[in-house]
């Protein structure tokens, strides 16, 4: 792969200059340089420079500490939007989750502590000189995921890394070397050390970039990942049926979760997703997935069965078959006429039907049969209909 110039955003040369002004090196670094060879979107460029954090805040007048205890500064440009400036670092000592860090290195050993090669790149936005040590640009061209220098050794500095090798080879549909798979599958055991928050914001990002749903989920299966953090994928695996790929770019991965998970509710608990989230998945998970039938009645009664989980049922009905839900145009329908579909929407409440002398339990009893009669026939959800209603059933 030849290395072309490549244009840079002018607040990161910006900071480019300002370092090598004050005599520091300065160099682009990260993943968006892959997406830039491999000609994918992307956005901002992060820095890595021979500056310490301490001198980084220095010159810079607007700075966040976002971690700075891993050499990372956070520099403001002049519409406010941040770009990350990390030290030259070597890992000092690791336990497979957080590692010590030492400055006062080059950028070829700041390099040689990256994960893959294809993420160890390093681009002068002032000179368009390209650095790239372990051949990242050619494993980039073979389409290949090999970890830097030795895999088992880079693999025992973060074992997250076994989970990002995988979400590099499904979103790009990478061939994982096989050295550097082998030293993945022997260190799997070593997940369980990771945080569940690390694991979840792994899997949420491969599921929201992977080509290929399936392929992500036969590598979580075969390098050993999910035996340990997600079973049921193994146990879905034998039944599963082929399902068409989302578009990139609209990925849920709560829906994602429930469409290859047969309990989503488990894995996000596990996974200690946000209460939203496991809300979301627990909908999914009550169901009934689908209205009985397609009319308009059933559609209504589906949807005040279902509660706020309608919506994703039906996008997950969709991730299922693809195409549109068969109910979704009784169902806007229903939405945009704003027909009754919980007690809250009836036209009378409980205070009305205690003024008509109803109490106690007898009040949700009289509400439940004012909506089961609205949910029929909409047209009843008036104050005098449901009045009327309610004195007959005193």
């Amino acid at each position: 792969m030849s290395f072309p110039s490549i244009e840079i955003p002018e607040p990161v040369l910006e900071i480019a200059r300002k370092l090598e002004d004050a005599g520091f090196e300065a160099w682009c670094v990260g993943g968006n340089l892959r997406d830039a060879l491999l000609q994918h979107p992307h956005s901002d460029y992060d820095i890595a420079t021979s500056a310490t954090p301490a001198q980084v805040q220095k010159l810079f007048p607007r700075t966040v500490e976002v971690g700075i205890k891993y050499g990372t500064v956070g520099v403001l440009d002049r519409t406010r939007q941040l770009h990350e400036v990390t030290t030259f670092r070597r890992d000092v000592s690791t336990d497979g989750r957080h590692a010590v860090v030492a400055y006062g290195v080059t950028l070829e050993e700041d390099l040689a502590r990256r994960d893959f090669t294809i993420n160890a790149l390093a681009y002068h936005p002032l000179r368009q000189e390209w650095r790239d040590p372990f051949d990242g640009a050619g494993d980039l061209a073979n389409h290949l995921v090999r970890a830097v220098g030795d895999p088992v050794q880079r693999f025992r500095e973060d074992y997250l890394r076994i989970l990002r090798a995988v979400r590099f080879s499904a979103r790009f549909d990478f061939t994982i070397d096989p050295l550097t798979w082998e030293a993945a599958k022997a260190a799997a055991s070593d997940l369980t050390g990771l945080s569940a928050e690390r694991v979840r914001d792994e899997w949420f990002k491969s599921l929201r970039t992977a080509r290929s749903v399936t392929q992500l989920l036969m590598l979580w299966v075969h390098v050993g990942a999910a035996r340990l953090w997600i079973p049921e994928l193994e146990l879905a695996r034998p039944s599963q049926k082929a399902f068409p790929d989302p578009p990139l770019g609209n990925r849920d991965p709560v829906l994602l979760t429930a469409l290859v998970c047969p309990s989503p509710v488990a894995v996000l608990r596990r996974l200690k997703a946000s209460n939203a989230e496991i809300d979301r998945a627990a909908g999914l998970e009550r169901g009934p997935e689908e209205p009985r039938a397609l009319d308009q009645l059933s559609v209504r009664r589906w949807l005040a069965d279902v509660g706020p989980a309608a919506g994703d049922l039906s996008a997950l009905w969709v991730l299922r078959h693809g195409g549109e839900a068969p109910w979704s145009a009784a169902m806007a329908e229903i939405r945009r006429r704003r027909d009754p579909l919980t007690r809250a929407d009836l036209a009378i409440h409980g205070d009305d039907l205690k003024e008509l002398g109803i109490q106690g339990p007898r009040i949700g009893e009289t509400l439940a049969t004012l909506l089961d009669r609205v949910l029929d026939d909409p047209t009843l959800n008036t104050r005098e209909s449901l009045l009327a209603i309610a004195r007959k059933s005193r």
